[in-house]
């Protein structure tokens, strides 16, 4: 991740934390979350914010990197680690993070370009079949954390 990479997302997490009172968060019309994972290379935390969808009452990560060849960095952490920390509005909890295939990810596929149609030309721009992470909310409770906004 580059400098200016790293400062735009430093951005958009004070951005989300300031407004997470608010009913659309920082950007209205582009539901917003701050995903923690586990480095996989250094096992430290990684907050990164992310665009996600509501499907079938679930929250679902699209790992599309804006149709970049190379995944991103959180989806390659979370293949190694699925314990993740969401931050969605005023609620931070635990959960698992599970990639999506087959007829499974065809479905959700359907719904996610049904709502955000934008992700057909993220899915053109590469060979690599996009991930489709589902959330599973975990009933418990936080480790504690030193520092959650690295």
């Amino acid at each position: 991740m580059t400098d200016d990479q790293k400062a735009y997302n430093a951005q958009m997490i004070a951005a989300f934390r300031a407004t997470r009172d608010q009913p659309d968060g920082p950007f209205p019309g582009r539901p917003l979350l701050l995903l923690t994972t586990t480095g996989a290379r250094t096992g430290l935390a990684r907050m990164a914010p992310l665009m996600y969808a509501a499907i079938d009452g679930q929250l679902l990560l699209i790992g599309s990197n804006m149709g970049a060849d190379m995944q991103p960095d959180w989806c390659r952490n979370l293949r190694v680690t699925p314990q993740v920390t969401i931050e969605v509005g005023k609620e931070i909890y635990p959960a698992l993070a599970r990639v999506t295939s087959g007829a499974e990810r065809a479905q959700r596929w359907e719904a996610l370009i049904a709502q955000s149609p934008f992700f057909i030309e993220h899915q053109a721009k590469t060979t690599r079949e996009i991930p489709l992470i589902v959330i599973e909310r975990q009933d418990v409770p936080l480790p504690p954390q030193d520092d959650r906004s690295r």
